[in-house]
């Protein structure tokens, strides 16, 4: 089936032709599969929640259509209608040329609250139960790491923590935060707990394989990658593990964040 997407001739995006959109997203732990007639509006409001969270900031590109379809498991159409959503909502402004995109203009906006309560709405039960299965296997991957490293694993763990704490930008930050995580996960040499540590990241994340991050975080984050690398170093598998599982906290704490301002705001 051949549709017209908003990047062919006349859209911000230049020509392209979508592919079949019928394939629902997979589950992500928290969320269930979206529906095929509302696949659009619903992946809109998981990247609306997403900006909510912290997973992309004011002035950053989104990942491009081609990425985000991959990624989610849905057709470039479904990200392309989603996207467009975002666009007219104010959250994101589309941008043609060499550099084009979908930039982000805004974290919230005046639907964010209803976009969030559709997309995690009366979930709150669940984040908690999720985000504790999730801190126990990091704990357990931590631990694991520290009692089964060598000094190949030490060696990438000391060059993923110097690119992490030199992060120039929270988007940068983003994407070697999970990199370290997953040398640590590297490091118990058992692929099974290093995919399900992998899986977990994802179904938190909403499919993106990013972690909410802010300014605050950041500078929390810093400290305890470090801690945590030295304890995997040290071979202490206890303090390895209670660093980890005090770690994957922060993202707890920004779930629950983002569930009381939704909570707090006016109803539509």
């Amino acid at each position: 089936m051949r549709v017209r997407d908003p990047r062919g001739p006349g859209g911000p995006y230049g020509d392209a032709v979508a592919e079949d959109d019928q394939a629902p997203l997979p589950p992500t732990g928290l969320l269930g599969p979206l529906q095929r007639q509302r696949a659009g509006e619903q992946l809109a409001d998981r990247l609306t929640t997403a900006l909510a969270l912290g997973q992309f900031s004011p002035g950053e590109r989104l990942p491009s259509e081609r990425e985000l379809a991959a990624q989610l498991g849905t057709s470039r159409a479904t990200v392309a209608d989603a996207v467009g959503r975002l666009a007219a909502a104010g959250a994101v402004e589309v941008r043609r040329g060499r550099l084009g995109g979908a930039y982000v203009l805004a974290s919230w906006t005046r639907g964010t609250a209803e976009a969030v309560r559709r997309t995690l709405g009366g979930l709150g039960p669940d984040v908690d139960r999720h985000q504790d299965f999730r801190r126990l296997v990091e704990g357990l991957v931590a631990r694991t790491a520290a009692e089964r490293r060598d000094d190949a694993d030490l060696a990438a763990l000391h060059e993923a923590l110097a690119r992490f704490s030199g992060s120039t930008s929270l988007e940068q930050a983003r994407v070697l935060d999970v990199a370290l995580h997953r040398a640590v996960a590297r490091a118990t040499h058992n692929g099974d707990l290093a995919a399900l540590s992998d899986r977990l990241l994802g179904e938190t994340t909403l499919g993106l394989a990013l972690e909410p991050f802010t300014d605050e975080v950041f500078a929390r984050a810093v400290p305890q990658h470090q801690a945590l690398v030295e304890a995997v170093e040290a071979g202490d598998g206890e303090r390895a593990a209670r660093t980890a599982s005090e770690h994957f906290g922060l993202t707890t704490e920004v779930l629950r964040d983002v569930l009381r301002r939704t909570d707090d705001a006016p109803g539509p």
